[in-house]
Parts: structure tokens; sequence; C-alpha cells
């Protein structure tokens, strides 16, 4: 299967991509091909660092097209500020708007003992029903280095406790997000990533 992959210049790629190829996908990178996302089976847009550099989407016309493409039933998958980006927007840089395809915001941790940024293993508390996080059983440990957290709601498909409950895993139907990084979480992130590239258009397996 083809996964068209969403540089915008502030992603943890090398990773991603090695991953994916590992998993039998065939990964291509685009930082500005609109074709290549109109065309795309699968898409998957990670991201490290601050919310602001998410503005590089906008600029080359990526967020529309994204947009479309998810509209079409692509399956679509944020990692860590990729995530965030699927949210009307982040504390972290408010004047930067997210995709709004989920209308909550993401804000950084409450000040607390624990120590911001969250790095570190932690674990998952699944919801009943996730596609994305099939055969991933409580209590297993992912990758996390954020300092911003999405809220828990109705679409959240995992959630994960540090300083407080928040969002480690969103998704409805053909479009999902994980806060983590299961690039870097070993047999569990590949399962996770594995369970994405079988989704087929609007969350039909």
């Amino acid at each position: 299967m083809r996964v068209t992959v969403i540089d915008y210049k502030a992603g943890n790629l090398t990773s991603v991509l090695k991953a994916l190829r590992h998993l039998g996908a065939e990964a291509q990178v685009t930082d500005r091909d609109l074709a290549m996302v109109e065309a795309a089976e699968r898409i998957v847009l990670p991201g490290v660092g601050h919310f602001a550099a998410t503005s590089r989407l906008d600029a080359t016309s990526l967020t529309p097209a994204i947009r479309a493409a998810i509209a079409r039933g692509v399956p679509f998958l944020g990692i860590c500020v990729g995530m965030q980006w699927l949210y009307a927007g982040s504390s972290e840089a408010p004047n930067q708007p997210g995709l709004a395809h989920f209308s909550e915001s993401c804000a950084r941790f409450s000040e607390s003992s624990e120590k911001v940024p969250h790095v570190g293993w932690n674990s998952l508390e699944v919801r009943p029903g996730s596609r994305l996080l099939a055969g991933v059983e409580p209590g297993e440990f992912v990758y996390f280095t954020h300092s911003f957290k999405a809220p828990v709601t109705a679409d959240t498909a995992a959630i994960t406790h540090y300083i407080e409950p928040f969002a480690s895993a969103v998704e409805r139907d053909n479009v999902m997000g994980v806060q983590f990084h299961p690039e870097k979480s070993g047999a569990t992130g590949l399962k996770i990533l594995s369970n994405f590239l079988a989704c087929n258009a609007r969350g039909r397996s």
C-alpha cells in the first residue's frame, strides 16, 4: 500500500519512514506536492516541536488539500504535533489555527510537581472499539515527548495519565491521531501503525 507522508520541516521523518517501510508500505514524502496528496491512499503527518511550525501547511496549500483528502475518506494519521494539528488550535501558538476536524483545542499541562515536558514511556487506557488500537492490551506502554496535550472527549480512543488525564489517541472514522511516537514504541508502536495501514477509506477494515 502507498502512504503519503507530509513533511512540514518539523517532523521526525526518518524513523517514521523506516517503520512504515518495515511494515511493507510504499512511503513517499512531500512538502508541497498537492497532486501527490490528491492521489494519496493514506496520509501520515508526523510532527515534533512547536505548533507554530504547522503554519507551513497553510503556506503551501497543503491544509485544504489534506482536508479534501479526508473528506474523500482517505485514512489520515497525525503523530504528536500532527495529532494536535487536527484540533482547532493550541495555546502554544494561539494565532495559528489547526485543521479543526475536532472542535476542541490543545493546552499545556497544568502546573504540577511533575516535570514538563512529559518524556518517556507511559501506558495506554484503550477505549473499546478503536480500529487503530485493535489488539493493544490495557496498560501497554508507548513513548511520549510533549508539553501540550489534547482533552479527553467522545472522540478519544485512548487515555494516558500524567499530571492529569489526556487524550493519547483520537479516532473518528478515517481520521486518527496519536500523541505518542509509534515509530519509537517498539512492537506496540508497529502494531498500531500496522492497524492504520489496514484501514480502508471511511474506516472500513
